[in-house]
């Protein structure tokens, strides 16, 4: 994967992740759906606005990836697309206050491994 093609897939991960980040915060908006609620949340889901906005971010995030794709050996690319996971728990971490422990840690660190290896694999 060339520098260029590299910033092209960290900008679509990135903004996934920042979709991740507002769906969160629309949810804790609307609360815990029940069966009792589920009609309301659904229509609630429509003028949430971040909820629009994350639902926009993931669009742009799936636009970026098909550019990405076309420059980039999917058997690279979509193993790669695990590194949002680790932003996505450090969002959680930061934004949230999420507490992490040390499994989720040695997780992590696995998961930046193996996306070293497979962006390195030539």
């Amino acid at each position: 994967m060339t520098f260029s093609e590299f910033c092209l897939f960290l900008a679509a991960v990135l903004t996934a992740s920042g979709g991740q980040l507002l769906l969160k915060m629309g949810a804790l908006k609307l609360g815990r759906v029940t069966t009792g609620n589920a009609v309301s949340h659904l229509l609630n889901i429509l003028v949430t606005p971040e909820l629009l906005a994350g639902l926009a971010l993931y669009g742009m995030s799936a636009f970026l990836f098909i550019l990405v794709l076309t420059r980039v050996k999917l058997s690279v690319a979509g193993p790669a697309v695990s590194i949002g996971y680790v932003f996505s728990v450090l969002l959680g971490y930061f934004i949230f206050k999420e507490s992490i422990s040390v499994k989720h840690w040695i997780g992590l660190g696995f998961i930046i491994c193996g996306v070293i290896l497979v962006v390195n694999n030539k």
